[in-house]
């Protein structure tokens, strides 16, 4: 009947991203480390569900950057070097650079600061940002990407492009992967990680592009300076 065969597709799209997410939170965790071989069959059993929605989930992996694949092998963690985060996190910032832009030309597709629904957009976001820093000043790793990818995302939504929002936030979690490799070496992380990001937000809520792309530039050159000096050992 056609109402089964839709909801057997939907329960098996749902399935999919919930695998896909599954498997980035295990990558971004340390626990899937770069290099790390598997096949569709593991992760069906490991999940305890069919290989097609496995499947799909690595191909959509693969397509993001997280994963490589093998048509032989299966798939496998993909390992960035630090070039490679040198690059990803240039592309990073003339991505932002764009969105500065539209603000200070006043693009159409940038939401009024002076919209009721902006404002409490705005305040969403830098809910966000406290919780980011709060984690970022105790250490905690894992708390500080959940909440930095959701407080970007969310950010990069105010400008009115969701292509745009898509591939800063495709850039970002491919940051975090490569970052993770090196951070998760060390026991102690308090004072090491960025956290100036209710800052950005205030800065971009009074229209201050020029302090906005300053604390950007500040942040290009401490994530660089840590990973560079932790992979130099």
């Amino acid at each position: 009947m056609p109402g089964s065969t839709g909801s057997g597709a939907v329960t098996r799209s749902t399935l999919r991203q919930q695998i896909a997410d599954a498997l980035r939170d295990e990558v971004l965790a340390g626990r899937l480390g770069p290099g790390r071989a598997f096949t569709v069959k593991e992760i069906a059993e490991q999940y305890g569900v069919s290989a097609t929605p496995v499947r799909e989930a690595l191909v959509d992996l693969s397509a993001q950057g997280l994963l490589e694949s093998d048509q032989h092998r299966g798939f496998r963690v993909r390992e960035y070097s630090v070039a490679d985060y040198r690059d990803i996190i240039e592309a990073r910032s003339l991505v932002i650079e764009g969105m500065f832009l539209a603000l200070e030309d006043g693009h159409e597709g940038y939401r009024n600061l002076e919209d009721p629904r902006a404002a409490a957009a705005i305040a969403g976001v830098r809910r966000r940002g406290e919780e980011a820093q709060r984690a970022a000043a105790a250490g905690d790793l894992t708390v500080l990407i959940g909440y930095d990818l959701r407080f970007w995302r969310e950010l990069s939504a105010l400008f009115g492009n969701p292509y745009l929002a898509d591939f800063l936030h495709r850039l970002r979690v491919q940051s975090w992967v490569c970052a993770v490799q090196h951070l998760r070496r060390l026991t102690d992380l308090r004072g090491r990680l960025w956290s100036r990001h209710t800052e950005l937000v205030d800065a971009l809520s009074q229209r201050d592009t020029e302090g906005a792309r300053a604390i950007i530039a500040e942040y290009k050159a401490h994530s660089l300076a840590v990973i560079e000096r932790l992979a130099d050992g």
